[in-house]
């Protein structure tokens, strides 16, 4: 039996207090509106909002009263630093970011999302972890610089992202861990999250096959990635970051089938993301004791 967050927990089980929201990427091509709805109906504990070409994701009066229709806070901002964002609150890279913490600050999101630069955005790229310390120092808004993925061309890596598309080369202080990610890059999902530590602050929990240069963000469970495995040590370390589904919907047939999706997302994540307690124990009666020495 999975717990249930705001439920009764069976016995031996707990639950970190980690939030699980929904990306309204999740819902493309449908709009944001769509992600606040079916969150709300689906029993999501909040939303990321991914600033993107979908005018209401850029627009912080409609975000806020999304927010309040459907009692679904926003949680944390999605920068826009995609390719086809790049001219999405202005074509500086910094302004982007600023723009991203204010968004953040006014609508009480605890975390901004980030990319590393692309390699062409050479003075951006130069001050990256240095603009981004400064920047960290005037807000309670927490920048994670997200995992990304050497894009390859006949079977040979091209350099895409500067300085390094892996956090840990960039020795990122708060980092967003994408499974998605680790599937094309073919990085140890799980030997990277022991690495970051405490630095592993937000984790975007999607699926992949590992198929190069194919971001495929799969509902969890229908890949390779050991997301089950993921959530269940991230329980079992008493993580308090975010745990957003990040997955791509696009190919659904229908609203239908989208929210189908997206419940058996959430679900997956509410099952794994508990771990046994050392505390307490049932006997073979049914009865619920404590541990010697817990």
């Amino acid at each position: 039996m999975a717990p249930e967050r705001n439920g009764t927990v069976p016995p031996g089980v707990q639950v970190p207090d980690a939030p699980i929201t929904l990306s309204t990427a999740s819902v493309y091509p449908e709009k944001a509106p769509s992600a606040f709805e079916l969150a709300s109906l689906l029993g999501y504990d909040g939303v990321e909002v991914m600033v993107a070409t979908d005018a209401v994701s850029q627009d912080l009066n409609v975000l806020r009263r999304l927010s309040d229709y459907h009692e679904m806070p926003i949680m944390s901002i999605h920068a826009p630093c995609l390719l086809l964002t790049q001219r999405v609150w202005g074509r500086d890279p910094w302004g982007k970011l600023q723009r991203s913490k204010e968004v953040a600050e006014e609508l009480g999101a605890g975390v901004v999302v980030v990319h590393p630069p692309f390699r062409w955005q050479r003075e951006y790229a130069r001050e990256f972890m240095d603009g981004l310390a400064r920047m960290q120092d005037e807000t309670d808004v927490i920048f994670a610089v997200e995992n990304m993925f050497p894009v390859r061309a006949r079977g040979t890596e091209v350099g895409m992202y500067s300085p390094a598309w892996n956090p840990l080369d960039l020795d990122a202080p708060s980092v967003t861990l994408d499974l998605s990610h680790t599937a094309v890059s073919g990085t140890d999902a799980l030997g990277l999250a022991a690495e970051l530590g405490d630095r592993l602050r937000h984790v975007h929990l999607a699926d992949g096959i590992g198929i190069a240069n194919r971001d495929e963000h799969l509902v969890p469970g229908r890949g390779n990635q050991p997301c089950a495995e993921m959530l269940e040590r991230l329980a079992e370390d008493g993580y308090r970051g975010h745990i957003v589904l990040e997955v791509n919907t696009r190919r659904a047939a229908d609203r239908t089938e989208r929210t189908e999706d997206l419940a058996e997302a959430l679900a997956f994540a509410r099952l794994h993301l508990a771990t046994s307690s050392p505390t307490w124990e049932v006997t073979p009666g049914g009865e619920v004791s404590r541990r010697s020495g817990g």
